[in-house]
């Protein structure tokens, strides 16, 4: 298990993604990436350029609130020897109150000659905290 390189590669895409730093958080996402996305009981699929141009548009939103993010880390779950998939819950704090809802994102890394590289996402948008029994997880 490979798991000391996974947690510091691990750290390091949260701190690019806390810092709204695309410049860090894209040298972790494989060129071959895929996502879904559910918004509103609708399903988006979406890859790498896709990705990353949502990504630029949150971090733009985030740094022209001078907001900042809560990233919670719910789960790793190792799924082969070179496969790990991360659950983490994320929302905006904007003047100092996080937002009503967030994301919850079922990521799927995996293990390249590069490093741990996001390969696949499962995001499930518009999750409320409130009344859950994920608000006393986070």
């Amino acid at each position: 298990m490979d798991n000391q390189t996974f947690r510091a590669d691990l750290d390091a895409f949260l701190q690019a993604w806390r810092n709204s730093s695309l410049t860090e958080l894209e040298t972790f996402i494989s060129a071959d990436y895929q996502a879904r996305e559910v918004r509103d009981g609708d399903i988006e699929a979406f890859e790498y350029k896709e990705s990353i141009e949502g990504w630029k548009q949150g971090f733009a939103y985030v740094k022209g609130e001078q907001a900042e993010w809560d990233i919670r880390e719910m789960s790793v779950i190792p799924m082969k020897e070179d496969e790990r998939m991360v659950i983490l819950y994320a929302t905006i704090v904007l003047d100092g109150k996080p937002m009503e809802t967030g994301n919850m994102f079922f990521d799927t890394f995996k293990k390249r000659e590069e490093g741990w590289k996001l390969v696949r996402s499962y995001i499930e948008t518009g999750v409320s905290v409130g009344g859950t029994d994920l608000k006393n997880d986070l």
